[in-house]
């Protein structure tokens, strides 16, 4: 269902349906499974780049744990990142999302500053702190912040976005911007999800099924032509070795197929967590874009399975408050960053499995990387705030923590009277 076809129908009597979860389906249900895949998902990622990093960590810094570790400093930022988003209300959100999106712009633009701006793999898409070793990929802010000005701008439209000037205008042009800016640094896979970014966040809307056709095969076409005309070498030969040319050592198929030995190797139950062998210098990006490869050849194909599951069970989740939430600036950006986190884990996936071609973006909230787990989480932060805002969500969390004070009202007033007790006794 888009945010048009329920805008207006708050007021409507609710319908009873039954639910595969039975009891456990309260309007507290969406924040907690949320918050608990949220947390499996990072968890699961630690353990699995502590795994696929050790080898690297040694050969680079002579420690098993030094990729780790800066892994595990991320994860602690990006906590703190989520309980900051969570802890705002919807309509921060709104009233921030033009000064955000803009502020993103403005960190995207500065990797044409030659002083600041950082190039690997074929892609500048980092800037440095100055003064310090660390950088960040502003791309990744600019996800967030389009999904949230997307939702901003396409809520107050309601019903005009049947026309085509009101979907055109401003949506289109400003997320051109972005992807554009993105592009500028050959950072096509970025680039990819910006686009995905956009299209969930004009269905949610509820854009008619003929404009988003069209803007779809404009899209495709305009992708193609960027492979075609580009002239960029490294993308080009991605293409061909993904078409099935020879592969050697130096080849840009030599990844993918290690991705699809390490996947064979790991059978079923996989050869145990540590013992992957593909991982010893022989699959490039074992621990960030091609991790998922180390989840099959250590775990099998149960692990996989698992990972399918719980990336799954997150969509599922964020759907229920497409549903369930009354507002269309909470639907459009919830379903925006929904297509962003699920979209880019298909194509991680894909990537590895051979199904795409090598375009090098991480698996969410899995792989090893700064910017992308922090703003990942920040993202899942913005989601745990719509979800405390479902309707009786709120109400239901007050009562809960009446509830707590309560109970301790009464703990404490039994510990001072027997402590009184005892003074008296004595």
């Amino acid at each position: 269902m888009t945010a048009n076809e329920t805008v207006g129908r708050s007021d409507a009597p609710p319908t009873r349906r039954r639910s595969l979860l039975g009891s456990w389906d309260t309007p507290v249900t969406s924040y907690y499974l949320i918050l608990g895949l949220t947390v499996l998902l990072v968890v699961f990622g630690l353990a699995m780049v502590l795994s696929a990093s050790s080898v690297r960590s040694i050969a680079r810094e002579g420690n098993a744990y030094s990729i780790f570790l800066g892994q595990a400093v991320y994860a602690v930022l990006g906590v703190v990142a989520l309980g900051v988003t969570a802890s705002l209300r919807p309509v921060v959100y709104r009233k921030l999302a033009w000064f955000v999106l803009v502020a993103s712009l403005g960190l995207q633009a500065l990797i044409f500053v030659p002083s600041l701006s950082v190039s690997a793999l074929g892609n500048t898409n980092w800037i440095k702190i100055p003064g310090t070793s660390f950088t960040i990929q502003p791309s990744e802010i600019v996800k967030l912040a389009l999904a949230l000005w997307l939702a901003a701008v396409l809520a107050r439209k309601g019903e005009l976005l049947r026309h085509w000037g009101h979907v055109v205008v401003p949506a289109v042009p400003v997320a051109a911007v972005a992807i554009l800016l993105v592009l500028s640094g050959h950072d096509l896979g970025t680039a990819l999800i910006l686009m995905l970014i956009v299209a969930g966040a004009l269905w949610v809307a509820g854009v008619p099924v003929r404009m988003f056709a069209l803007g779809g095969t404009a899209m495709a076409a305009g992708v193609t032509a960027m492979i075609v005309f580009q002239n960029n070498k490294n993308r080009l030969g991605r293409i061909d070795a993904w078409l099935g040319r020879d592969c050697g050592v130096g080849d840009a198929c030599y990844q993918t197929k290690h991705g699809l030995w390490a996947l064979g190797t790991g059978g079923w139950t996989g050869v145990g967590l540590g013992a992957g062998r593909e991982k010893w210098h022989y699959l490039p990006e074992a621990h960030n874009d091609f991790i998922f490869a180390v989840v099959g050849e250590e775990l099998g194909l149960q692990g996989t399975i698992l990972m399918l599951l719980l990336f799954g069970a997150l969509a599922w989740a964020m759907s229920r408050i497409v549903v369930r939430h009354p507002d269309p600036f909470v639907k459009i950006a919830t379903g925006a960053i929904m297509c962003w986190i699920i979209g880019q884990a298909l194509v991680n996936i894909g990537v590895v499995i051979g199904a795409l071609p090598v375009i090098g973006i991480p698996l969410p909230l899995v792989s090893a990387g700064g910017s992308a787990l922090i703003m990942t989480m920040a993202a899942m932060g913005v989601v745990l705030s719509f979800a405390r805002d479902e309707p009786g969500a709120r109400e239901a969390f007050a009562a809960r923590t009446s509830v707590v004070r309560r109970s301790l009202a009464v703990v404490g007033g039994s510990v001072r009277r027997s402590r009184k007790g005892r003074s008296s006794r004595a």
